[in-house]
């Protein structure tokens, strides 16, 4: 493999295996929020902020694994 080949591999390496884990997250987070909402469908304004905030907050790290792939020279 050439130079470029595995810095490539690199690159492709960190997205993935950073996307991993927030992809996992924000569908824990998804799928307890509507177990909660359908448990009590009163409290869906109280739980609907949280999530998303908590969701962003699981997305801020997947955009640290694209910024640290295109860091890789």
């Amino acid at each position: 493999m050439e130079g470029t080949d595995l810095t490539m591999l690199a690159k492709a390496l960190a997205i993935g295996m950073g996307s991993l884990g927030p992809g996992i997250g924000i569908g824990m987070i998804g799928a307890k929020a509507m177990e909660a909402i359908g448990r009590n469908p009163e409290a869906a304004g109280k739980i609907l902020v949280p999530m998303l905030l908590v969701a962003a907050f699981a997305e801020a790290i997947a955009i640290y694994a694209l910024i640290i792939a295109f860091g890789i020279n």
